[in-house]
């Protein structure tokens, strides 16, 4: 493991060292389309970005050297751009997700993340109308995914793109309230749940959220939200997020708090714990503390930890599982990231330790700790 260790750190080191170089270039917002025809463009109308992170991950499980593998865990390409002061449009899509959008109830692929149109209307009010990210709070939740080494359990497990209609309203200057209403489902009910006993689906599935992002003068800030999600007849989902941000010169940190009351084990962490593909339990509850903590220690370094505890509960009991928490989940992660230019691409090393521990009186699992060391680079590449 030391010898791994030491060739990974000496090729981060070489990647920052050769880095040296970009920092030359010419503008770090050109995008690759200028650079290459050396023609300037003039225009906001069409904006085209691969997104990406990838790495090369060492894998160990207890202290132990189980494999390693070059890994492109983010790949997505993305246009956007304003056709006048009042209309924009956006879409996003993952290349690395199968592209089966047949049976699904909005006609879309599950590798479209955003396809939609925004409206403003005047300078308080805008609409997003379209297939979009589900407006709940959490800085966690609210990066780009590229950003992120390591998803909380709550997120990794959710549902967060669908189909309807956000309504913005900046009621003063910094300040803005969100009205969602979305699809609550991408494919039938039974492909999510199962047939679940005394559940009739909805007819209407659909999730609204009400949505706060605070800025007060760039010290705090805050995406706070409030969902109710329609799962079946007289079944719903209650989410709730506290994401609060700080910045304070070259030190950055978030604090999210995150809570879900399901009727229906919508993320199946429970379900699957104890009956792997059976139909969803009922009345599951999780909860997610995420904190990161940023210290940009030079200019185009920054060195991060990150910590999450989540927990798995059953919050009625039934003749096939009983009341009680069952499963507590712990993330650590630490790394160190070189900004070669000043636009968002960096390289990585990066620790990630997730540690899962069960409740003896309600489950019978052994306990496990899973490990991971990358290298890697992340990068919003401006191709047009």
């Amino acid at each position: 493991m030391k010898k791994l260790l030491t060739l990974l750190i000496i090729a981060f080191c070489v990647i920052g060292a050769n880095a040296q170089e970009l920092s030359l270039a010419k503008s770090p917002n050109t995008s690759l389309f200028e650079e290459l025809s050396g023609v300037k463009k003039k225009t906001d109308k069409f904006n085209f970005y691969m997104n990406m992170n990838g790495s090369f991950d060492a894998m160990f499980n207890d202290n132990s050297f189980e494999y390693g593998k070059f890994n492109m865990r983010q790949l997505r390409i993305e246009a956007k751009g304003n056709v006048n002061e009042w209309l924009s449009y956006r879409w996003r899509q993952r290349l690395n997700r199968p592209n089966n959008g047949g049976a699904n109830i909005d006609n879309l692929p599950t590798s479209i993340d955003i396809a939609g149109i925004g409206v403003k209307l005047g300078d308080k009010f805008s609409i997003f109308a379209g297939k979009q990210c589900a407006a709940y709070g959490g800085f966690e939740f609210d990066a780009n995914p590229i950003e992120i080494y390591e998803y909380s359990d709550m997120i990794e497990y959710m549902s967060n793109f669908m189909t309807g209609i956000n309504i913005g309203y900046d009621f003063m200057e910094g300040q803005q309230l969100n009205f969602q209403v979305l699809n609550s489902l991408n494919g039938d009910f039974y492909s999510m749940y199962g047939i679940v006993p005394n559940a009739t689906p909805s007819k209407l599935p659909l999730v609204y959220t009400l949505n706060w992002n605070g800025n007060f003068s760039n010290v705090y800030k805050t995406r706070w939200s409030a969902s109710l999600m329609s799962q079946a007849s007289g079944k719903n989902l209650y989410y709730f997020a506290l994401g609060n941000e700080l910045t304070f010169g070259k030190f950055n940190m978030y604090l999210d708090f995150m809570y879900s009351n399901d009727n229906i084990d919508r993320g199946r962490i429970m379900t699957d714990m104890l009956f792997e593909g059976a139909p969803s339990l009922e009345n599951t509850a999780y909860m997610s503390i995420v904190t990161k903590l940023n210290y940009r220690f030079a200019d185009k370094w920054n060195v991060f930890v990150k910590g999450m505890y989540e927990t798995a509960s059953v919050t009625e009991g039934t003749v096939l599982v009983q009341e009680g928490k069952y499963r507590t989940s712990l993330g650590y992660l630490g790394g160190i990231e070189y900004y070669p230019m000043e636009s968002n691409l960096h390289f990585f090393l990066t620790y990630v330790g997730r540690h899962y521990m069960y409740n003896e009186d309600v489950v019978i699992k052994p306990d496990y700790s899973t490990n991971r060391v990358s290298v890697g680079f992340i990068y919003q590449l401006p191709m047009f």
